[in-house]
This record gives structure tokens, sequence and C-alpha cells, in this order.
């Protein structure tokens, strides 16, 4: 029966193209080494290589039985690192970059978790609405809503999101409570954007989808910026759904316009295509995926 090891004792004298430089490789005697590529050469009943005082070569049986055979012995090597991966604990540092509003209220429960069941590990959590490029900002992973674009990244959707529209109980005590998307046009609203200015806002409702115009005194491109203008009864603004609904729950704000909400965005996890996707990446996004997905409407 042939023997494994005698397989690969053959193959690092032809990828070293001696026994004397296979036998440092393999940290064995070079008597060794000539042994087992002889004992190899007799299970398999041909010479697989021309040995001369000066050079050595393959024979044509040599060398094909060296492509097949190391092929086998390099799918053999990928399943030995991937159960070593697998079996390893995740330890060190994973830099993750997510939007303000979603990593605030989605993903710290999932950090605190990760944090505890991995004590070896360590976190650096990039809270930003700008979408950073993650192989120069040396980001391992970043969470992204709404449409994707074109991207080399490499993307795992975990289910999809909608705003609803809220308002503080002192704003809708002055201003009233708008009864259709017409009236968000008198209405002062919170501009989830770098401008006011020809702001509109497209809804989902009872006659299909709507485009409404909209205004304010307040804009801003980052979420927990409209959230604080909201609570601070400066206009109509449209939340993330958990967060708005954390917020109704404890009388902070109220639900303006019931029956409508935006479109469906999805929520996705990104990470560089050009990386091999480590154990401890791995961990973090499979115990975010569990978390994160339940608090979402899966698609």
């Amino acid at each position: 029966m042939i023997d494994l090891n005698d397989i690969v004792v053959f193959a690092r004298v032809v990828e070293a193209g001696s026994f004397t430089a296979a036998a440092r490789l393999l940290a064995m005697p070079k008597t060794t080494v000539s042994r087992r590529v002889a004992a190899l050469e007799r299970e398999v009943g041909v010479r697989l290589l021309q040995r001369t005082t000066r050079s050595l070569n393959l024979t044509d049986a040599g060398r094909l039985y060296y492509e097949r055979s190391s092929q086998g012995l390099r799918t053999i090597e990928e399943a030995n690192l991937h159960l070593a991966e697998a079996r390893a604990e995740p330890s060190g540092t994973v830099r993750i970059s997510a939007p303000v509003g979603f990593g605030g209220h989605f993903l710290i429960r999932a950090v605190v978790d990760f944090l505890t069941l991995y004590p070896k590990t360590n976190v650096e959590l990039r809270l930003t609405d700008e979408k950073l490029n993650l192989v120069e900002d040396g980001i391992d992973l970043a969470f992204r809503t709404g449409r994707l674009e074109d991207s080399t990244l490499i993307a795992r959707k975990l289910g999809s999101t909608h705003r609803l529209l809220c308002a503080s109980p002192a704003y809708l005590a002055r201003y009233g409570m708008p009864e259709s998307p017409a009236d968000l046009a008198r209405h002062r609203c919170v501009i989830a954007g770098p401008s006011a200015s020809g702001a509109h806002w497209v809804l989902d409702g009872p006659q299909g989808q709507e485009t409404v115009v909209v205004a304010g005194r307040f804009a801003a491109n980052e979420m927990q910026a409209v959230v604080a203008a909201a609570l601070a009864d400066f206009g109509i603004a449209q939340l993330p759904q958990p967060i708005a609904e954390g917020l109704i729950n404890e009388g902070r704000l109220r639900r303006v316009l019931d029956g409508y909400t935006t479109p469906a965005g999805g929520l996705h996890v990104l990470y560089p295509s050009s990386r091999h996707l480590s154990p401890l990446v791995k961990a973090f996004i499979d115990l975010a995926v569990e978390r994160i997905s339940n608090r979402v409407n899966t698609a």
C-alpha cells in the first residue's frame, strides 16, 4: 500500500530539484529522502526519477505522476488549513464601518456579544454615513443600507428595511397631524441629506407610490442629527423603522401617516473580495447576521 508520506517526499524532491535541498525542507536525513522515493517507485512499479551524479530528472511517468499527485496534495493541504481555521478561536482586531443610526441601534448589541464570546478579540467600530473605501481605509467589513453602488466588494444581504415618518408630540400639537402625503408640503420636515433645497420624499401607501416635495429648516446627512432634530420639535422626519419604533414606544415621537413608509431598502454586509475571509471576520459576520436578521424584514 502506498504511503502518502512517500508521495509528499517525492513531490518535495521534484520541487526542490535535488535530494539534498528536499532533505533541508523536510528536516530529515538525505538518506531517508532517497529511501522513501525508492519505496514509492517500488509500490507504483515504475521509475519516477532519473538520477545521475550531476542532475535529477523526471521520467515521463514521473512527470505525469507528479502533476496528478501534487494536485491531490494541494487539496489535502487546503482542507487541513480550512479545518485548522474552523477550530481556531478567533483572535485579533476586526475593523468595522457602519452608518451612525444603524450602528447605534442595530450593531452595538452584536459587538458587545462578540467581545464577550471571544475574549481574545478587539473591535474598532467607525460609525459614519460616508461610504469609506474599505481597502484604502483598512476596513475588514462594512454594513450598508439602501441600494448598493457597483463595486468589487463581496456583498451578503441580511434583509430589507424601510423608514417611518415621525414627529415629536410638541411639533404635532403646534402644527397638526398631516392626513395625506400632500399635507407634507405645508409642514416643516427634517431632511436626511446635505441640503433642504429641492428635497422630495418617495412614499409607498394605499394608492401605490407617491412622490412629494418637502421643505424644512434643518437638513443633515447623518442620521443621529436627523433624530435629534425630530426630538427637538423641528419637524417631521423619516427614520429607520427600528429607531422610529423605539422612540415611539417611549412616547418621544409619534407616527405620522400610519399607512405610508418609504420603499424598502436592502441591508448588506460587505467585505473586500481581494481578502481571504479570516476566521475572525467570519465569526463576527455570523454573529451579527444572527442578531440583526431577527430585527429586520428578511427578503
